[in-house]
């Protein structure tokens, strides 16, 4: 058996997905534990490209149980419109479970989550729009539906009734829109979880005994360790925690039962969304760099934003490595750099004339400059390459002293 967290050390698009992908073919569980629709993990294989903003990244193969937990912010658009497009493009039909305790984002959520960006203008977070912050606040505030109720009409009503006059004096009051229907809000939630029932079960039962029965199980997480909202460049964060340590209260499971923690990061850094970001790297050369990395180019697999981009933040990953208690880290997209003379790191920040190494906060950190130690670039392709002592030695010296 091993239990394995799969987290990013950064600000998301580290290429989780892929790494879940390719450690799945040995896998029993795939399991996505927080976050929902607001981030998309890709995955290329003989069935196409594919981002997978709710299911786990294990869907393609046919041994693996995949796992929406309780902790996971259940979109029910998104939900079908994944599971749809994997029928239609030939995929084989995932073995699929879906947690009764897992709540539903509902429609007001991602109405709230756009009216507000809009409200903020100039000063927003940088929303995908997917309804997650209303969807959190619901949570904590204990008024939210969970996938058991949705069977309930009774109980679904209870709560609305409970959670909507707030949020009829925001759509009237702050945004200057309609109040909302609870016969309509049922009604399309009755009509999207009439095909949900045959996934639905207790997942943490289901996941307990697989521990019992000595299964291998990977646990997806979503985001990466900079958008925490505990530990991330706070206020620019998502809203459920991004870091291993909270799998086991996302997916149900005992803190002693994760046995290897895989930290992914990039060669050099990415990031879609506001926030302070050290090293971005503004004009031409970014834009370089983004047309040339990630798949198909540095955009966003939600959003389709173009990600800011920039070298590789030592500071930044080390603080998320350390966060997330990585016992293995994988450096992804190391090929994208084989186009240039020399290479960047940022081995320390400049604050107001002073040297740092620990990753700042507040203000420390909005006025942080990068300080780089450049390397020699290694001007080949070197994405066929599957051995590492097959690569160059330039490549194997940038390698080197990122792990450093």
């Amino acid at each position: 058996m091993m239990i394995t967290a799969i987290t990013g050390a950064n600000w998301g698009d580290e290429g989780k997905g892929k790494i879940t992908d390719s450690l799945a073919v040995d896998a029993d569980f795939v399991v996505r534990f927080q976050g929902g629709a607001n981030a998309g993990h890709t995955v290329i294989n003989p069935h196409g490209k594919f981002a997978l903003h709710l299911l786990p990244s294990g869907v393609f193969y046919p041994n693996v149980t995949n796992v929406i937990a309780p902790g996971v912010a259940l979109d029910l658009d998104v939900f079908w419109d994944e599971l749809d497009e994997l029928q239609q493009r030939n995929a084989p039909e995932p073995k699929l479970k879906v947690s009764d305790r897992a709540q539903v984002v509902l429609p007001y959520h991602r109405l709230l989550d756009g009216y507000e960006e809009e409200r903020l203008a100039g000063a927003s977070f940088g929303s995908t729009k997917r309804g997650i912050a209303p969807f959190y606040a619901d949570k904590a505030l204990k008024v939210g539906i969970r996938v058991s109720d949705l069977t309930d009409p009774d109980r679904m009503r209870n709560q609305l009734e409970r959670a909507l006059p707030a949020k009829d004096i925001l759509m009237t009051g702050l945004y200057g829109k309609d109040r909302m229907s609870i016969d309509a809000i049922i009604d399309s939630l009755t009509t999207l979880s009439t095909r949900l029932t045959s996934y639905i079960c207790d997942t943490t039962v289901l996941l307990h005994d697989a521990i019992k029965a000595d299964k291998n199980i990977l646990l997806e997480g979503q985001l990466g360790a900079l958008r925490d909202p505990e530990h991330g460049i706070h206020p620019f964060t998502t809203s459920s925690s991004t870091l291993a340590g909270y799998a086991c209260v996302g997916a149900g499971i005992p803190p002693y039962a994760i046995e290897k923690v895989i930290v992914v990061t990039k060669a050099y850094s990415s990031c879609v969304g506001a926030g302070p970001f050290v090293t971005e790297l503004p004009g031409a050369d970014g834009d370089e760099l983004r047309e040339r990395g990630g798949d198909a180019g540095e955009y966003g697999a939600t959003t389709g934003r173009p990600r800011r981009v920039g070298w590789f933040d030592a500071v930044a990953t080390k603080y998320g490595v350390r966060l997330q208690g990585a016992t293995d880290v994988v450096l992804s997209l190391v090929d994208v750099l084989g186009y240039l003379d020399e290479i960047p790191i940022c081995t320390a920040y400049d604050v107001n004339g002073e040297t740092v190494t620990d990753f700042p906060v507040g203000r420390a950190l909005d006025v942080a400059k990068p300080v780089y130690e450049t390397m020699p670039g290694w001007k080949s392709d070197v994405s066929e390459i599957r051995e590492y002592d097959e690569l160059p030695s330039a490549a194997r010296d940038y390698v080197e002293k990122v792990e450093s």
